[in-house]
């Protein structure tokens, strides 16, 4: 235990667990800002309401980057781990449709557990992750990689169900980001082109499959609200009054900010112009404050955490690390892209957090065990460097 933690703390990340860090903060200042008209003027409750719950988000999800941070990735390609990991995601994500809540939003995908809510689509990140790796790295240890016919099955099934579980909740932004992390994982494996497109085929057959499953029970799950947020995607100027006023308000804030911003704290659309700034419209309220300049910084601290993923997924030679950290890169990557591209209006508004930034128990939490993950196998890389 002694020689590993003296391990620990000569490989540590420090780069990126400051980014992290300074994310994190900066997150907690902006949610501040953004929150504190919403939270009196709406709610009747105090300025600092949602400031002082995202602390004690904090405070569990630091801890928690530690904890994965000290846990040797390699024990989560065991049979035992890869099976837990499934049983619990599954029970989570089966039993949001029993007990969810969260339907008013257009999303039944929180489980309230009396001190907090728990989103089981955000679980499933990282567990497909670390069981596609877990997985995949059987399959190139074993020299079978390239064979599809062997042992493709288990993993395109569980990617199925959980494409058809968070799509009926329902949660479009997720299930998206789940389906190219996957993908991601896989082509981070060492697998040849010509297989790797057979199998973003069969991936591709999989999700056809959810959809046709989806469609037939499209009574349900195609509400008024679903498909007012889809018209709105392509003119929200012609529903600004109704499914298009928070891409339209995001609009005026963004334009008003310019290139310094109007100052922390001083932003107007997040005094009931803008439906819950603190959520995923945190980057308008950023934008409007800080203008061009605090965006850049968020976006350059993003940009480095999936940077410095795929430069640890290409220096390494172990296939697992490889699968991991650019499986981890993926989420922070295709994260941020929908929910800047829901936003910008570049694709339809999904609901999904800015990773960090924006207010969320959950969200913080998962990221902050992703990167702990990803610092995991940073620092297993460059013990493997200090060896050689």
């Amino acid at each position: 235990m002694i020689t590993y933690l003296k391990r620990f703390f000569k490989n540590f990340d420090y780069p990126l667990f400051f980014v992290y860090l300074a994310l994190c903060f900066f997150g907690l200042v902006m949610i501040y800002s953004a929150s504190m008209g919403w939270a009196v003027l709406n709610y009747g409750w105090d300025s600092d309401h949602f400031f002082n719950k995202q602390i004690k988000n904090l405070v569990i999800a630091i801890p928690t980057f530690f904890l994965a941070a000290f846990f040797p990735y390699k024990h989560f390609k065991s049979r035992i781990m890869m099976q837990l990991m499934l049983i619990v995601m599954f029970i989570l994500l089966i039993l949001v449709h029993f007990i969810g809540t969260g339907g008013e939003s257009g999303s039944q995908s929180w489980i309230h557990l009396g001190f907090g809510n728990i989103q089981p689509s955000e679980i499933a990140k990282i567990v497909i992750v670390l069981y596609f790796a877990g997985i995949f790295t059987k399959k190139y240890e074993n020299g079978t990689l390239n064979k599809l016919n062997e042992s493709v099955g288990p993993p395109l099934l569980v990617l199925f169900f959980v494409f058809v579980l968070i799509m009926m909740e329902t949660d479009v932004g997720n299930t998206m980001i789940i389906s190219f992390v996957a993908i991601s994982v896989i082509a981070a494996s060492g697998i040849k082109l010509k297989s790797f497109s057979k199998l973003v085929g069969l991936i591709g057959i999989v999700i056809t499959m959810g959809l046709l499953a989806i469609y037939i029970m499209k009574d349900t799950f195609i509400t008024p609200r679903r498909l007012g947020r889809l018209e709105a995607f392509f003119n929200p100027f012609d529903y600004e009054q109704d499914y298009g006023y928070q891409i339209v308000n995001g609009y005026i804030a963004i334009g008003s900010g310019g290139l310094k911003g109007l100052g922390l704290g001083n932003s107007n659309q997040k005094f009931g112009y803008l439906p819950e700034p603190h959520t995923d419209f945190i980057m308008a309220i950023i934008a409007e404050e800080l203008g061009l300049i605090g965006v850049s910084i968020v976006l350059c601290g993003l940009f480095f955490i999936v940077l410095k993923g795929i430069t640890i997924a290409l220096s390494t030679r172990d296939p697992q690390a490889r699968m991991i950290a650019a499986g981890m890169a993926s989420i922070i990557g295709f994260q941020t892209f929908v929910n800047l591209g829901g936003m910008l209006g570049i694709i339809p508004l999904t609901g999904v957090p800015l990773p960090f930034i924006s207010y969320g128990g959950t969200s913080i939490i998962i990221l902050s065990a992703a990167i702990g993950i990803l610092m995991n196998v940073s620092m297993f890389v460059k013990h493997e460097k200090t060896r050689e």
